[in-house]
C-alpha cells in the first residue's frame, strides 16, 4: 500500500487554491459558483430531477474529483431547495490527493452563500483515509461517500447505480492519466438507465472517448472563458465491446420491494443499535427488540471500548474494512460529549516486542501519518503522561468510547420503537411477514427482520449453522488516583488501559476461549493486572493495583462473538438447503457461475460476528446492510462487502464439496 498524502496547494493572492502537483486550479478564476452551477448542476437538469423526486426517493450523482467539496455542497443547496422533505441525496465522489482540513475550511470560506453547508461538511470531515469513507450530512437525507485514492483502483471496487455523472478533475492536458477509455468504461458500468453526465471541456478526444464508452455525448455553449463544454447521457453499453462480468449471483442484491417500510431488528448492542438507526434514517419504521432490561447490557456494555485499528502493511480486506470503519465510527462520535461518552485523546501501542516492533515499522510505511505514525519512547512517554519503556505508534484520531452511550443515542431516533424485556424464542414468515414469539405470544411482526443478537443468532434455524463462536473476555475497573490522573492517552500491548472515565479507569481484556460462564474470577483480575505490568509498572504502582487484594477488584465479563475468518456477517440470508442444490455444479467445479437466482429468504438479514472490533465495524456494517435493503451504494467496496457476505461460508463449503458442514 501506498500512503495517500493531501493535497500540496498554493494559494494566490484572492485566496484561491492552485495544485502544486497538476500545476492547476480548483474552480473558475472568475466565478466558480457561476461554472459549477451551469455545468455540473443544470446540463444534468438537477432542478427539475430533485423536484420531482417523491417521498422516499433518492438520486445518485458521482463525480470524478472532489477538490474543495464545490460541486458537492452546489448540488446539496440545490437539493434543499427543490426535493421535498422525505428525499435522499446521495453523493459518490473519488479523490486521490484530498484536501487537507485547514486547507478545505480556508478554500470554502471563499462562498459565504455555502457557509451553512460547509460547516456542516467540515464538522464531519475527520479521518478522511484511504478508501472508502461514509459522511452523513443534513439530519441523515444526504450521503457522501469519498473513495479515497486513484480514480481507476477506487471506481471498479464500487457497487452503486449512477444517476448524473460530474466529470471534474484537472484539465485534460495537466492530468491525461484521468481522461482514459479505461476510466469512462468505468462510469458506464455504473450508469443507471438514462443516467446524464456533464463536464467543462469539450476537447475532442474526450468527447469521442466518452461516447465509445456508450455515452452520447454533444457540445453546448460554454461559460465565461469556456467557449463549449460538453453534456450528455448514457445509450446503453456499446455492442463492440465484452460486458463487465457480472457479480456472481449469490453475491447478488436481492430484489428488495416491501410495500411496508417495517423493519424488526432482534438485538439492541452496538450491531442492533446501529442496524435501527440506519434504518429509521431511510424512513424506516424500526421495532428494536432486546431481552434485557436495558441497551447495550452484553459486550457492548464495557463502561470503555477502545478505537484500536489492528491493521495489516498489505492492504488485506479486514484492513480495508477497519480504515473505512474507523473514520465512519470516528465521525459519528462528533454527536455525543466528549469526555464522558468518548474521548479522542489517541491510542499508544507500544511496540512490546520485536516481532511487535517489526509489524509497527511495516505500518507506518504503508499508512498516512495522520492515521498512525512511529514514537520512541521518550515521545511515547510524553505521549502519555506516564513512565514507559517502549515506544511503539500512535493512531492520534483514536480514543476510548462508552458503548451504552453510543448505543442510546442511535435509538433515540424517532423512528425507532425500543421494546425492552423481548425475548425473540422463534422466528416465522407468516403471510410475507416475519412473526417473532417468546415462550407465550407474538412480541412483533414485519415484512423485514435483522438478526444483531451476536451468537444468540444461532437459536434460530435459518441462522443456526453459521460459524460465530463466543469468546469470554473480561475487563477490570480501578479507581483513579491522584497521580493515574496523568494517563492521558489509551495506551495498549497485549493489554490496554484507559484515561478515566467518571474517576475509573478500564483495563483488560482477557480472552477465554472455552468457558460459557460470565461470573468475573480472581484469575482473570490478576491476568489484567499483568497485561497493565507490561504496559507500566510505574502506572501499576500508581493505581495501587500491585498492593489491592484480587476480591475487592470490580470487573465485568461478556461473550465477544467472533468468526473464522474475523470479518463479521453482514448481509441477506439465503435458504441454506436451496442454496447447496441450486449451485451444487461448484463442488465439481468452482469456476462455474451458474445463471440461477440465489434463493433467499425474502427479508431475512444479519448483523453480527464483530469480535472486539464492534465500535470500529459494526457502525458502518449497518449501512452495508440499509444499502443492501435501499439498492444504494454500498458503503464499501464490493469484495469488502462479499468477503462479509453470508453466503461466503456456503459457498466455501460446496466447493470444498462438504455441503451442510460448519468450515
Amino acid at each position: 500500500m501506498n500512503p495517500i498524502t493531501h493535497a500540496q496547494l498554493d494559494w494566490d493572492d484572492q485566496g484561491r487554491p492552485h495544485s502544486r502537483v497538476f500545476d492547476d486550479v480548483y474552480f473558475s478564476d472568475q466565478s466558480g459558483l457561476e461554472e459549477t452551477r451551469y455545468v455540473f448542476l443544470e446540463q444534468n437538469r438537477l432542478q427539475e430531477r430533485f423536484a420531482a423526486l417523491p417521498a422516499g426517493g433518492r438520486l445518485v450523482i458521482g463525480e470524478t474529483g472532489f477538490g474543495t467539496g464545490l460541486n458537492f455542497l452546489c448540488a446539496w443547496q440545490l437539493f434543499e431547495q427543490h426535493a421535498v422533505a422525505g428525499a435522499r441525496l446521495h453523493f459518490v465522489s473519488v479523490e486521490k490527493y484530498p484536501l487537507s482540513h485547514t486547507d478545505l475550511q480556508r478554500a470554502l470560506a471563499l462562498w459565504p452563500e455555502l457557509q451553512p453547508l460547509a460547516e456542516q461538511l467540515l464538522a464531519q470531515y475527520i479521518a478522511i483515509h484511504q478508501g472508502f469513507q461514509r459522511l452523513v450530512l443534513g439530519q441523515g437525507r444526504v450521503t457522501l461517500t469519498l473513495l479515497i485514492g486513484d480514480a481507476l483502483e477506487q471506481l471498479p471496487q464500487l457497487d452503486a447505480q449512477i444517476d448524473a455523472w460530474f466529470l471534474d478533475g484537472f484539465a485534460p492536458a495537466k492530468n491525461p492519466d484521468m481522461w482514459t477509455a479505461e476510466l469512462f468504461a468505468e462510469l458506464a458500468r455504473l450508469a443507471a438507465p438514462g443516467s446524464t453526465i456533464s463536464t467543462f471541456t469539450s476537447t475532442g478526444w474526450v468527447r469521442r472517448l466518452i461516447n465509445a464508452a456508450g455515452f452520447k455525448m454533444k457540445r453546448t455553449p460554454g461559460i465565461g472563458h469556456k467557449w463549449e463544454i460538453l453534456r450528455g447521457e448514457f445509450v446503453g453499453w456499446p455492442a463492440d465491446i465484452p460486458r463487465p462480468t457480472a457479480t456472481p449471483p449469490w453475491f447478488a442484491r436481492p430484489t428488495t420491494h416491501y410495500a411496508e417500510r417495517r423493519a424488526l431488528v432482534i438485538g439492541a448492542g452496538l450491531a442492533g443499535c446501529a442496524t435501527a438507526a440506519s434504518l429509521a434514517a431511510r424512513g424506516w419504521q424500526v421495532c428494536l427488540l432486546e431481552r434485557h432490561a436495558a441497551l447495550a447490557q452484553e459486550a457492548s456494555g464495557n463502561p470503555q471500548g477502545v478505537l484500536y485499528l489492528k491493521l495489516s502493511a498489505h492492504g488485506t480486506t479486514l484492513s480495508q474494512l477497519i480504515v473505512s470503519g474507523f473514520g465512519y465510527t470516528r465521525r459519528l462520535l462528533e454527536q455525543l460529549q466528549r469526555g464522558v461518552d468518548w474521548d479522542a485523546c489517541g491510542v499508544l501501542q507500544l511496540a512490546f516486542n520485536p516481532k511487535e516492533a517489526e509489524r509497527q515499522a511495516q505500518l507506518a510505511q504503508a499508512f498516512a501519518p495522520d492515521l498512525l505514525h512511529p514514537v520512541d519512547a521518550a515521545q511515547a512517554q510524553a505521549l502519555a503522561g506516564v513512565a514507559l519503556d517502549q515506544g511503539g505508534l500512535f493512531f492520534p484520531e483514536g480514543g476510548w468510547v462508552h458503548p451504552p452511550a453510543l448505543c442510546e443515542w442511535q435509538a433515540r431516533h424517532p423512528g425507532i420503537e425500543v421494546r425492552l424485556h423481548q425475548e425473540a424464542l422463534t422466528l416465522q414468515q407468516v403471510d410475507g411477514q416475519w412473526q417473532a414469539r417468546d415462550a407465550e405470544a407474538l412480541i412483533a411482526s414485519a415484512p423485514v427482520v435483522v438478526l444483531a443478537g451476536a451468537a444468540e443468532v444461532k437459536r434460530f434455524p435459518f441462522s443456526a449453522a453459521l460459524p460465530l463462536k463466543r469468546i469470554r473476555g473480561q475487563i477490570t475497573r480501578l479507581a483513579q488516583t491522584t497521580e493515574s490522573q496523568h494517563l492521558s492517552t489509551v495506551v495498549c500491548a497485549q493489554g490496554y488501559v484507559a484515561p478515566a472515565r467518571l474517576g475509573e479507569h478500564t483495563l483488560g481484556a482477557s480472552f477465554a476461549f472455552n468457558s460459557d460462564d460470565l461470573t468475573p474470577t480472581l484469575a482473570e483480575h490478576a491476568d489484567n493486572l499483568a497485561l497493565l505490568r507490561e504496559i507500566s509498572p510505574p502506572l501499576l504502582h500508581a493505581l495501587q493495583a500491585d498492593a489491592l487484594p484480587l476480591e475487592t477488584l470490580k470487573g465485568r465479563a461478556a461473550f465477544r462473538c467472533t468468526s473464522p475468518d474475523y470479518l463479521p456477517i453482514v448481509g441477506p440470508l439465503a435458504d441454506a438447503a436451496a442454496f447447496a442444490q441450486a449451485y451444487g455444479v461448484l463442488a465439481r467445479d468452482a469456476r462455474q457461475v451458474p445463471d440461477m437466482p440465489c434463493p433467499w429468504l425474502d427479508g431475512m438479514y444479519i448483523n453480527s460476528g464483530h469480535g472486539s472490533r464492534g465500535l470500529i465495524t459494526a457502525p458502518l456494517s449497518a449501512e452495508l446492510l440499509a444499502a443492501w435493503l435501499d439498492n444504494e451504494p454500498l458503503p464499501l467496496p464490493a469484495p469488502v462487502a462479499q468477503a462479509c457476505h453470508p453466503n461466503r461460508f456456503v459457498l466455501r463449503e460446496l466447493i470444498r464439496g462438504k455441503p451442510g458442514q460448519t468450515p
